[in-house]
């Protein structure tokens, strides 16, 4: 294969006396296999340079595909001044991981919109189809190709080619799993041991090294490796060539050499094979099978079978997710869901119906009922695990119910019980996970033990919905200036929201439950801190993280009363990553209790009525 790069430049482009050996282009590599098969991997403003050579080289027409690995604008800018996506005769396959906003071709349409650009998607001369990705093996050509999902804040493919005996990996962008292996030392473990096996004997790795190891704590949860963590992941994964890529804008060639002498100096002095270099705009690789047995390549895929299966998802001839609910609100909201996602699906008409589609179509996911004396959910399960479809694949079965069916009928034949009522967006999320086969790494809070108790107390205290009042706005206020924090709040958790008695920093007074950081802190009656969210398997997926107000620290007291009831907390919210010492910790305490005195039985304010 051949590889050539056009844009090595990470997060804007950088052009420049002081960076043109190395280039100021953002991300954008050509590749070619043998056999002719045109592939292009991300669409930075390097792809500006490469459509007007494609142009002069085939001006009449050809075929090619790009392959996307996330949509942060520093890899997709060039897309509109991509020059054969304007030229009749051309025809372009568009791959990409599509998130929770929508599908790929929604996303790259976004920025073609008219408040930022005269050009729309539909005015493209050429052919061009958009096809979403996930995890899985599909081909393209002579081409095998798998994707890997990395760490970053955006849904990011990696993408390993193998083609003419060869492999060649692309891994932007990525943020070690483990921070402390961005130092380049200490075992590999974990989902860095996994992804460490993805890249393994890779003939050519072309990765992310946007930071040292000096300056990877300053950008923790950029989403982004260390020069010492990708060379450290090449040679524990025995990779012959490793291109450095995605080079900070503020990073000149002089300062590209040092790193490059000082990494090759340290591999020389302990004898490592591993070969580093800087990608450069117009170097040009070419890849060749290091043994005899690689030259023959990879096994071609079994008769009869789809090469893109596992890994093209929102296909329309991909087998659909299954419903089957007796709740027609449920109902509605698991389809708004599906359609939201771009997943296919069928809405079941019975049981009989359901087997019956299962058995001619498959199935990607089986969302279904818990409603007793209705329907028995996991019996249903087990009646379906006899059927020749649920035999052959792993289809992940979701049952939905009230928590008290849950806890009477939990079965380890169901994928995961969602408990009802549930928000569109966590719904979203855990279908999104299961069709992706990847962990959600955003979970709601169990309800308390005396959760039927805790309610009526709420309700007792005629607190919600009431006016604000000074006696609790003045202790927000202390509290985020005390702690220096944007956000201070007094959260009362309700059956399905929580309500803010006092917010400071926030405008909204409520969110959903499903969202609340504080429900988890009253269900363990106990502080709640959180020092990193997206380092928290629990939240680093929360809409509040990913989006506004863009938590990244949490600190929730809970407000339990004298009968031991927990209405809620006084709860801490930060935009950056922090501890508390103990001294800190006394003084959320000590506000909390004046929370709790505030809270003390007397007359309260009329509820607001709103018409």
């Amino acid at each position: 294969m051949l590889v050539r790069f056009w844009g090595t430049r990470g997060s804007i482009a950088k052009p420049g006396p002081d960076t043109f050996r190395f280039g100021g282009n953002t991300s954008c590599v050509e590749v070619r296999s043998d056999a002719g098969t045109l592939l292009v991997i991300d669409c930075g403003t390097g792809a500006h340079g490469l459509g007007q050579a494609l142009m002069q080289e085939r001006p009449d027409g050809m075929e090619g595909s790009l392959l996307i690995s996330h949509t942060h604008w520093d890899h997709i800018q060039g897309f509109p001044f991509f020059a054969p996506f304007f030229a009749p005769g051309h025809t372009w396959d568009v791959f990409g991981p599509s998130g929770l906003s929508g599908s790929l071709r929604s996303v790259l349409s976004g920025q073609m919109q008219h408040a930022y650009f005269p050009v729309t998607l539909e005015q493209f001369a050429a052919t061009i189809r958009y096809h979403d990705l996930h995890e899985g093996t599909f081909r393209i050509g002579d081409v095998t190709i798998t994707t890997h999902l990395l760490n970053h804040p955006a849904l990011t493919l990696a993408y390993r080619l193998q083609a003419d005996g060869a492999t060649v990996i692309y891994c932007c962008d990525h943020e070690p799993h483990d921070p402390a292996l961005a130092s380049g030392l200490g075992p590999l473990s974990g989902q860095d041991l996994h992804y460490a096996a993805f890249i393994e004997g890779a003939d050519l790795v072309i990765h992310d090294a946007q930071y040292t190891a000096l300056e990877f704590p300053a950008k923790l949860g950029w989403g982004h490796s260390s020069v010492e963590y990708a060379v450290r992941l090449c040679e524990e994964a025995g990779v012959a060539r490793l291109a450095l890529t995605h080079h900070d804008p503020l990073r000149n060639d002089a300062t590209i050499d040092l790193i490059l002498a000082g990494v090759r100096a340290d591999l020389a002095a302990r004898g490592s094979p591993l070969e580093v270099l800087a990608a450069a705009e117009g170097l040009v690789l070419h890849t060749t099978p290091r043994t005899p047995e690689a030259a023959n390549g990879a096994p071609p895929a079994a008769a009869g079978t789809d090469p893109t299966a596992g890994a093209l998802s929102g296909d329309p001839g991909g087998p659909p997710a299954l419903v089957w609910v007796t709740d027609r609100d449920l109902e509605a909201a698991l389809t708004t869901a599906l359609r939201l996602e771009g997943l296919p699906f069928h809405v079941c008409g019975g049981e009989a119906d359901l087997t019956q589609r299962l058995e001619r179509d498959g199935a990607s996911l089986l969302l279904l009922e818990q409603a007793l004396p209705v329907r028995d959910g996991p019996g249903l399960v087990r009646r379906l695990q006899e059927t020749p479809a649920m035999a052959a694949a792993e289809i992940p079965v979701v049952m939905l119910a009230a928590a008290e069916e849950q806890a009477r009928h939990d079965d380890p034949l169901v994928s995961e019980w969602l408990v009802l009522p549930v928000s569109e967006s966590y719904l979203r999320a855990r279908i999104r996970a299961w069709s992706l086969r990847t962990p959600c790494r955003w979970e709601r809070a169990r309800p308390p033990q005396d959760e039927e108790r805790r309610l009526q107390r709420l309700a007792e205290l005629g607190l919600l919905d009431t006016e604000r009042e000074e006696r609790f706005d003045r202790l927000t206020r202390i509290a985020a200036a005390a702690f220096d924090v944007p956000i201070a709040l007094i959260s009362l958790i309700d059956a399905e929201r929580q309500w803010f008695k006092s917010c400071h920093g926030l405008a909204t007074c409520q969110t959903s439950r499903d969202l609340a950081f504080c429900a988890h802190a009253i269900s363990q009656r106990s502080d709640l801190l959180v020092a990193d969210t997206w380092l928290d398997e629990r939240f680093a997926e929360n809409p509040l993280v990913l989006g506004e107000p863009r938590i990244r620290f949490y600190a929730g007291s809970p407000l339990i009363l004298d009968d031991g009831t927990c209405l809620g907390t006084l709860c801490l919210i930060d935009t950056r990553p922090r501890q508390l010492s103990g001294a800190e910790l006394s003084l959320l305490h000590d506000l909390r209790d004046l929370v709790l005195l505030e809270l003390s039985p007397q007359p309260w304010p009329v509820a607001l009525h709103h018409s």
